[in-house]
């Protein structure tokens, strides 16, 4: 099951790519479409592409910034 917080999803992918992991690690998403699961997965890629602006300070993106934007961002 996907995550809200594309964060928890990336540290275990993480954990199994670790240090010493000699082998090659393969994640899989299965997602069936018009699911839960895919709504999800659009959410955390708007929150990962928010995050990634605000990391970058491009400042006219910032600019188009949004309450909805934000608190999407923050929650």
């Amino acid at each position: 099951d996907p995550w809200w917080n594309p964060a928890v999803e990336a540290q275990a992918v993480d954990r199994a790519h670790r240090i010493g992991q000699s082998r090659n690690v393969m994640v899989y998403r299965l997602v069936a479409q018009g699911t839960v699961e895919e709504k999800i997965l659009q959410l955390q890629s708007r929150k990962k592409a928010l995050a990634d602006a605000i990391i970058s300070a491009d400042q006219s993106l910032l600019q188009g910034l949004n309450d909805a934007d934000l608190e999407l961002l923050l929650s």
